[in-house]
């Protein structure tokens, strides 16, 4: 479980069909072998960590790498990176759980002052769960959606949390983790069993 606060951005080094090594100084001092890490909001499992390199290798499986935009990774590029939340600690942002609901793209970005004002294309099958107000997970960043429409929906990203993830890369057509508000799914499913 994770809270949206992303903690750190990392690089990758190495990504292959089963494994994705992540450089991060930042936090690598927190971690161990076997803890979970939200690498731009998909959970995965440490399983080898290289202090005097400050990077650290996960698990990746096929599914993970098709139902998330961690497939589209290469050498170089940039990821958020949260370690899990810790019993008693603070929920800054809201509950994610690292299972990714579905892609998509970017579709604008517009600064307009003291905000970053991004439009992303809604995926229909999640649409329902979209609500003006309510939290969605972006690349494992906790964020408040403001407006909902049937084409997309939007996000305004105040300047930290722009500069301290990996949206200050992002750009037009980029595609996004997204995890809907998990409140909202359980809410739905109950609603079937007592209607």
């Amino acid at each position: 479980m994770f809270t949206g606060i992303i903690q750190s951005i990392g690089e990758v080094i190495e990504i292959s069909n089963e494994s994705l090594t992540v450089s991060c100084k930042d936090v690598i001092n927190e971690l161990n072998i076997s803890d979970s890490i939200s690498i731009s909001g998909t959970c995965l499992t440490i399983i080898e960590k290289n202090l005097e390199k400050s990077t650290f290798k996960v698990n990746v499986i096929p599914e993970t790498l098709q139902r998330t935009n961690l497939g589209h990774l290469s050498n170089k590029s940039k990821v958020n990176l949260e370690t899990s939340a810790k019993l008693g600690g603070v929920i800054g942002g809201h509950l994610v759980q690292g299972h990714i609901d579905c892609t998509s793209e970017i579709i604008n970005i517009k600064n307009e002052g003291n905000s970053y004002v991004v439009s992303i294309k809604t995926p229909k099958n999640i649409a329902r769960y979209l609500v003006e107000k309510g939290y969605i997970a972006l690349d494992g960043t906790s964020l408040t959606i403001v407006e909902v429409n049937d084409e997309n929906f939007i996000v305004s990203i105040i300047p930290y949390t722009w500069e301290n993830t990996i949206f200050k890369y992002s750009e037009s057509s980029k595609l996004v983790n997204i995890e809907v508000d998990l409140t909202a799914k359980y809410l739905e499913n109950f609603y079937k069993f007592y209607k």
